[in-house]
């Protein structure tokens, strides 16, 4: 079948109907080039014509490969883009005379290349194909980094009984992870956390218990400082000698004698009152506010009366 065949019909779109029926295709398949609209005459017509070209196929690695092409220009980046592998996983090599331009810092960006990569990939798929791109086998190495680095920290957990995060990776960095530790017999793995900073804990089967303290057990340790100290306002700490003099003792305020009148604020004593009605204990008026004359012999005899 050639790629560009020449297809006549009365209009352009007779012309294109043709095409593709003869070539078997839909319009999705083809590009379409109109050579002559056509013309009508008063005597016959002259036929339109198009030219359709048969798309490229291409895998889904093949596509992504495609891309990877035009990206790494843009990126400034010299590589050769080589399709390694298509069958249960697509494997796509890059081949650089600087390796550690494409990898980047702990792999950051040949992982974003892998990420666009994937997508490309598996763009109108229904079930997800993994991608994997490598340059100079740094996945085989930093596989191999990851399975040591899971092994001592598991190690560590089991020792100290406790949960051991790890930093942040990418879903084929954790999955190396839970991989190396699925069959370790005393401890557990667990993805937590969103992307993109999703990380694994290790889990020791012998992790302690957290026991929760009640608010009031500090130890020795109170409000004020450490050890019953006053904190550094009154103490220093270092030589233990007083920084701004001894604390003088608060006063304690002494309670009444029983029989003195009481006031909000302001306590005085009397020996004896000579308020009428006033009872032992009782209250015997505001020091400082007056209330009227309390000798009977100084109010008015008419109470209606103004004083």
């Amino acid at each position: 079948m050639e790629k560009e065949q020449i297809f006549t019909g009365k209009t352009v779109d007779d012309a294109v109907k043709a095409g593709l029926s003869a070539l078997g295709l839909t319009a999705d398949d083809v590009t379409i080039e109109v050579v002559d609209e056509g013309k009508r005459r008063l005597i016959g017509s002259k036929p339109a014509q198009v030219k359709l070209t048969v798309k490229e196929k291409l895998t889904d690695g093949e596509r992504a490969v495609r891309f990877l092409e035009g990206l790494l220009p843009i990126l400034s980046m010299e590589a050769d883009v080589v399709l390694a592998e298509e069958d249960e996983k697509i494997v796509i090599e890059l081949n650089a005379d600087n390796a550690r331009t494409v990898i980047g810092r702990r792999g950051e960006i040949i992982d974003a290349v892998q990420t666009l990569a994937g997508a490309v990939a598996n763009t109108g798929r229904k079930e997800y194909k993994r991608v994997v791109v490598d340059c100079e086998h740094y996945r085989e190495d930093r596989e191999e980094t990851l399975k040591r680095v899971a092994n001592k920290l598991a190690a560590k957990a089991v020792r100290l009984g406790k949960r051991v995060r790890l930093e942040p990776m990418n879903p084929y960095e954790r999955r190396i992870i839970h991989s190396a530790l699925v069959d370790h017999p005393d401890v557990t793995t667990k993805s937590e956390g969103k992307e993109p900073a999703r990380f694994v804990v290790i889990i020791p089967k012998n992790a302690k218990p957290y026991e929760r303290r009640e608010r009031g057990d500090r130890g020795e340790r109170n409000m004020n400082g450490r050890n019953g100290s006053r904190g550094k306002f009154n103490r220093d700490m270092r030589g233990g000698k007083p920084r701004y003099g001894e604390r003088k003792p608060y006063p304690k305020r002494e309670l009444p004698a029983e029989g003195t009148p009481e006031s909000s604020g302001t306590s005085f004593r009397r020996e004896e009152s000579s308020v009428p009605g006033y009872k032992k204990g009782g209250f015997g008026g505001f020091f400082g506010t007056f209330l009227g004359n309390a000798k009977e012999d100084d109010a008015p005899e008419n109470k209606n009366d103004p004083e």
